[in-house]
Parts: C-alpha cells; structure tokens; sequence
C-alpha cells in the first residue's frame, strides 16, 4: 500500500499543493511552522474523515474561503483509487471513492490505513487515560468498520444519557426513562469492552519483544486493558453506580472511563513509576507494535506518518525506528536532514517545504 499523489486546495496555508511521493522514504523538511505538519494530516484526514489533532473541518479550510479540497490517489495491490475530501464551512465534508460519492463516511475504512505518529504520542504513557483510550479507537476504527460503528453508537448515547442525567437532577419523574438508556449503553459498551480486550491481547503479543530489544534486553513489559467497570458487566455497573451518576451528572462508568496499563516484567506501573526514559520507551514500543499489528491484520504494509519524532528519540532509539521501518512507505517531516547524515538509511524524495509551497530538493 503506498500514497502516490496529494493535492491540496485552500487547506490551512496552501493555496495549491501538489506532491508525487516515492513508495519507500520521504521528507519534508523546513522550519517550523511552514506548513510540514499540515501535509501529514490532509494525508490522515483522506483515510480516516478526521484529523489528528481533533481540528473541526471549518478551521482546517484557508481564510477567506469556504471549502477545501483533498485529493489522494491511493495504489492497494496494483489497484489506484482516487480519494476527494471536500471541507466545508457550514456543511458536512464531501467524500468520493473514484468520483463516486459515497453517504457514509464508514465506506471509505479499509482502502488506506495510517499509522501517524507525533512528538505527543511519546507522551501517551505518562499523560491521562484519555490519551490511550483516544489510540485503541483511532486504531481499531481503521481497522474495524463494526467498531466504528458501534462506538459512534455508544457515543452519542452517552452523551443522551449525561443530557437526561443533567435533567434528572431537578426532575426526579424523569428517573424511569433512564432505563432504556442504561440498557443500549450497555449493549454497545459491552461490544467495545470485547473488542478492545482482543485488540490488547494482539498488541500483547507484540509489544513484549519489541521493548525487550529496545532497552537492549533488559526489561519486557505488558499491557493490560483495565475497565472501569471492574469485574462486573457493564449492565450491572450502570445500576450500582446510578446514584452516583445522577449526582454527578455525569456517566461516570463504562469504555469512556477505561485504561490500559503498562507494567514491566519487575511488576512495576510504567504510567505511575517509571522514569520518563522509561514511558517514553514504553510509548515507542506501543507504536512500533501497532505497525506491526496493522501488517498482520490487514495483510499489507501501512503508511507511516512520522511527525518530527526523530528530533524527540536519542540516537539508539532513532535508529531501532528508522530499522524497523525500512519495508513500508514513510513520510517524515524534520526541520533539517541532520538526523538522517551518517546513518544507513536510505532516503528516496526530500521535499523543502516553506511557507506553503514544497520544492523537491533531491
């Protein structure tokens, strides 16, 4: 799977860009703040519908205009695949598959599959569980177009459910509505539960050599998928906790309060007690055994999108990387090529990218 073309209109500081990218190794590098990053996520948002940074459509288009256009051409097997995302002010964005519209955004999963990863991902170990909870679902939501569905579904209850909780508060007779609420939520919940603790198991297996080699064979580590409900299922957690919810106002129970936890082979809580070296080493290991998984599962090789990570790694864990990563596209952007001089790999394209335009500088 490689992206062979991107072009961009009136999207964030590009008035026009157009890019042919090489199948194996390719940079954009520039000063900060021209515009690398930007490229990343227009990439991101033509296989996923969103960014990466969580950007509503509307801030993403150019000032002065009311939509923005993307355009990717995909090559999957042999077979290219144009993919338009149009952006717009005051309107859902506009997808096509092959200059065929599609309704459901759902319908573009599958084609392409990203693995983004940024300077902010070496901090998902030691920062909040909303964070971790944010990397199972953007993962499994390439991944598995039920999971998208399903946890689109539990979102929009929950927040139904928070809004008549709120109501509750001041209008008791309301509290048998709450029923038929609790029982959806835990239908849905229940099927992100099973599906996320799969997806635990499967980056397990992964993750426990990857860290092993990476701290030059002196710890493993594990991950383990913690529920917020405990032992019990969630239907009954919703009932032991109802009381406390409606004073909250709030749903304070279910796969949007859950965590993943990361422990060494000495027992110890790498969220809690380790050392910054090692939460960030264990977040690399996540990323570097996502890549993995996502090779497995889908048969294929992602895109790597490599965010100026390099700058944030020392100079072991820069080369474990760019090692691991010398059979599937990438496209890194770098403020310079300093990170790339004297090392063995290989680079394919360079781009300049500065102040809105890109310049191929091979």
């Amino acid at each position: 799977m490689v992206i062979k073309s991107l072009k961009l209109k009136n999207y964030r500081n590009y008035n026009l860009l157009d890019l042919n990218f090489d199948p194996n190794t390719n940079i954009l590098y520039g000063d900060n703040a021209q515009g690398k990053t930007n490229i990343l996520e227009a990439l991101y948002l033509t296989g996923t519908t969103k960014s990466h940074r969580g950007t509503k459509d509307r801030d993403i288009i150019q000032f002065g205009y009311d939509e923005s256009h993307i355009e990717t051409i995909v090559e999957k097997r042999g077979i290219c695949f144009q993919i338009d995302m149009h952006l717009k002010k005051n309107s859902p964005k506009g997808i096509a598959i092959d200059k065929v519209p599609i309704r459901k955004a759902g319908e573009l999963f599958g084609i392409v599959h990203f693995v983004f990863f940024s300077p902010e991902d070496l901090n998902i170990i030691k920062e909040g569980p909303a964070g971790r909870r944010r990397f199972i679902d953007l993962e499994l939501s390439q991944l598995d177009k039920i999971y998208l569905s399903n946890l689109s579904n539990y979102n929009r209850i929950i927040n139904q459910r928070n809004s008549l909780l709120k109501d509750i508060y001041g209008q008791k007779n309301l509290l048998d509505t709450l029923d038929i609420w609790d029982m959806q939520l835990a239908a849905y919940g229940t099927k992100i539960l099973e599906r996320r603790r799969e997806f635990i198991k499967q980056v397990n297996e992964i993750i426990s050599d990857i860290h092993y080699k990476l701290t030059g064979k002196k710890e493993k580590i594990s991950i383990s998928y913690e529920a917020s409900s405990g032992n019990v299922s969630l239907e009954e957690a919703l009932k032991r906790y109802r009381d406390r919810d409606i004073r909250m106002k709030s749903t304070t129970v279910g796969p949007h309060r859950d965590d993943i936890c990361f422990t060494t082979d000495s027992r110890l809580d790498v969220r809690k007690f380790g050392s910054q070296g090692q939460q960030r080493t264990a977040a690399l290991s996540l990323k570097l055994s996502e890549i993995e998984l996502v090779k497995k599962v889908i048969r294929d090789t992602p895109v790597l999108l490599l965010d100026d990570v390099l700058s944030e790694l020392d100079k072991h864990r820069q080369n474990y990387l760019l090692d691991s990563i010398h059979d599937i596209q990438t496209i890194i952007t770098c403020t310079g090529l300093d990170e790339f001089v004297n090392h063995r790999f290989s680079i394919n394209k360079i781009f300049h990218i500065k102040n809105g335009h890109a310049v191929n500088a091979n």
